[in-house]
């Protein structure tokens, strides 16, 4: 058998060197792809159809009218399509960082170029209200429902330091994860609820108005200052006193969201 020469091992080694490399990049897009998604797939389909029963007439009808470019859709099952496509172009789209010391958003220190969630949320709303093509303003829709979703995220509005709770690791339900990753969708699943009947439950339990004219500044704030309450970092190891005093914050977030989104909506179609 002729063995190998040093100019073929050196080969061999650089060969696998890439091989090496390339899987490597792979993980790091297969984790970086999951670490920014607000609510997961549940929370904002919850969110969609809390916002679909609080719709008026006149908007449900331009959303089922826009909707049906697409036969089969609804405005739950779009309600993850801006996850679904997101692209380096827009992945700054889906959150706003505020610094530790201030929750006030400044649209110079925080949004300057316009790439952050409160300015995409604007910017679509505005695509939405206009005279544009029909195909256009159903994208507009889908970047909509799914955006000020995630404005009540709390940690899409959290802390430019640790990218949103994404840095915090900790452990929760027997596994590692970290702050972010339980609030999208840990504490959700936690709670062993199907979408249908959580939504159901959430609809019975809103309070505020739908008349209210929308704003993503407001729910912006409100997601850092929720993130700045006493206790939000837990301790490493995530116990049921967090999951018990957390979970109705996080309702209250859902439902608050689902009446921000029908705001918008009944707002834009006025």
């Amino acid at each position: 058998m002729t063995g190998l020469g040093e100019t073929s091992i050196t080969q061999l080694v650089k060969l696998v060197s890439r091989a090496l490399v390339s899987l490597a990049m792979c993980f790091t897009l297969i984790l970086g792809s999951s670490v920014a998604h607000a609510w997961g797939a549940q929370g904002h389909q919850v969110i969609a159809g809390l916002a679909l029963a609080q719709l008026t007439p006149k908007a449900r009808a331009e959303v089922d009218r826009l909707l049906a470019q697409e036969p089969g859709e609804t405005l739950m099952s779009i309600s993850t399509w801006a996850d679904e496509r997101r692209n380096p172009t827009t992945a700054r789209w889906h959150y706003v960082n505020f610094p530790r010391d201030s929750c006030t958003f400044d649209v110079a220190r925080d949004c300057p170029d316009g790439q952050c969630l409160v300015a995409a949320i604007e910017r679509q709303a505005a695509v939405l209200a206009s005279s544009a093509a029909d195909d256009k303003r159903l994208n507009a829709l889908k970047y909509v429902v799914h955006l000020v979703g995630d404005v009540y995220q709390p940690l899409h509005a959290g802390y430019l330091d640790d990218r949103g709770g994404n840095t915090y690791q900790l452990q929760a339900f027997m596994r590692g994860s970290n702050l972010h990753a339980l609030w999208d969708s840990g504490i959700i699943k936690n709670m062993n609820e199907d979408t249908k009947a959580m939504t159901a439950r959430l609809l019975k339990r809103r309070t505020a108005f739908t008349s209210q004219r929308f704003s993503a500044v407001q729910p912006a704030e409100q997601s850092c200052q929720i993130v700045g309450m006493t206790g939000f970092y837990p301790a490493r190891r995530i116990g049921q006193d967090y999951i018990d005093r957390f979970t109705p914050v996080l309702e209250q977030q859902l439902s608050a969201a689902g009446v921000g989104l029908a705001g918008l909506l009944n707002q834009v179609f006025k």
